[in-house]
């Protein structure tokens, strides 16, 4: 019998976790050594639908499995209460599930890797954090701020054919500066170009970089001592104003610094110490660095992550590993499947099909249209209107004198 016929669309959703290979990892570290209902795996799967479902709070998780038999059959218990979930949530390493999330990570490279050999940017990496901002007196140990605490999601994106794939993510308090995870993000790889804003802006490492052969992009502050070693030419018909190989602050290694303007009309001041690129070609690779941003602004708009389901440190961050794991598992299934539309559209048939068989989702997902539309006709007024406008036009007026009326049946 044809696998498709027998698999629902949430086995198939899940099934690059590897249930054995984290049953193994569980089973070393004996996790669910003295559980008999809520194991880890069983954990996951639930919040893992949670996620799909954005069920934004333990009580809703509780009783959406109470209520639903196919939800029950497919997480394997009856009933679960809020205390449990909270309770497990807050035991469970977050190390667990960023393990799964780097395995994930390994099989999205495995699968896009011959698609991005095609590709002139193939190993074009954007840097960036974003911060989940939390109430202080609830979340005391992630304060940043006299009346705010928050996490950083540190993250790195690989984007390749207009679309982003996670690459990596550091969770910590949002009190650290970002430059202090560059290193962890950046992949020693002499064919990635890593693009990253102020931020993280550091001469130390931007020499160490240099000299290991490691490619960055990244735009300079305003108050950035700048020493010109040469000024290049710059066409008239470009967007540049400059072009030079400079050195910055106390800098030993000399870099690329191109000045263009944002829509604004406000100066942006880019270096790169790669002198191969083209000055054009490194101010729109810096301009690809918004990517990240749509990245963040998907990741929260649609899963759950404004609303936290515990208030530990290693409940948020194991919240929010889940929700980056989910990423990942729409995205590998928009890829196996070969589906064109966009990855929201992808995690609504998912979150719309889960409990269907997997022949019949894939069979949905690409239904051809009942008809084809012939397109968005004219009203009859309009081409009443332009056919009356033309003949008033040529002086053939006479029929508007004629008084004849002329019902219509």
């Amino acid at each position: 019998m044809d696998n498709h016929t027998i698999k629902t669309v949430f086995k198939e959703y899940i099934h690059p976790l590897d249930s054995k290979i984290i049953q193994k990892m569980i089973e070393h570290t004996q996790l669910d050594k003295y559980v008999k209902k809520l194991d880890v795996l069983t954990f996951m799967n639930t919040f893992i639908y949670a996620q799909l479902k954005q069920l934004d709070n333990l009580q809703r998780i509780s009783d959406t499995i109470k209520r639903k038999k196919t939800v029950q059959r497919l997480i394997g218990i009856e009933s679960i209460s809020k205390s449990q979930l909270s309770r497990k949530n807050g035991e469970i390493p977050s190390e667990i599930f960023q393990v799964i999330l780097h395995h994930l990570i390994k099989k999205l490279h495995h699968i896009l890797g011959p698609k991005m050999a095609d590709k002139a940017l193939r190993k074009l990496h954007l840097i960036d954090s974003s911060t989940l901002s939390m109430c202080l007196h609830q979340y005391e140990w992630a304060d940043f701020r006299d009346t705010k605490s928050g996490v950083k999601m540190h993250t790195s994106v690989v984007f390749c054919d207009g679309e982003s794939f996670l690459n990596d993510v550091i969770l910590t308090p949002a009190r650290p500066a970002d430059e202090t995870q560059l290193d962890a993000l950046i992949v020693p790889d002499r064919n990635a170009l890593h693009v990253f804003d102020r931020g993280y802006f550091n001469f130390k490492k931007f020499d160490f970089y240099c000299a290991e052969g490691i490619r960055f992009v990244t735009r300079i502050k305003t108050n950035t001592i700048i020493h010109v070693i040469e000024e290049l030419p710059v066409s008239s018909s470009s967007p540049l104003i400059r072009d030079a190989v400079v050195k910055i602050g106390k800098m030993k290694h000399p870099l690329r610094l191109i000045e263009t303007l944002d829509r604004e009309g406000n100066k942006i001041s880019i270096v790169c110490n790669d002198a191969k690129l083209d000055a054009k070609e490194i101010s729109d690779l810096y301009r690809t660095r918004w990517q990240i941003e749509l990245f963040f602004k998907w990741v929260k708009q649609h899963l759950v992550l404004k609303k936290l389901y515990g208030k530990s440190q290693n409940a948020v961050f194991n919240q929010i590993y889940i929700a980056m794991i989910v990423f990942c598992l729409t995205l590998l299934m928009k890829h196996t499947l070969g589906y064109k539309g966009s990855l929201l559209e992808m995690r609504d048939w998912i979150c719309d099909c889960w409990y269907k068989k997997l022949e019949t989702f894939i069979s949905e997902v690409f239904k051809e249209p009942d008809r084809s539309s012939s397109g968005r006709r004219r009203s009859e007024h309009e081409r009443i209107f332009e056919e009356t406008l033309a003949q008033y036009e040529s002086g053939d007026v006479l029929y508007l004198d004629d008084l004849t009326y002329d019902p219509i049946i």
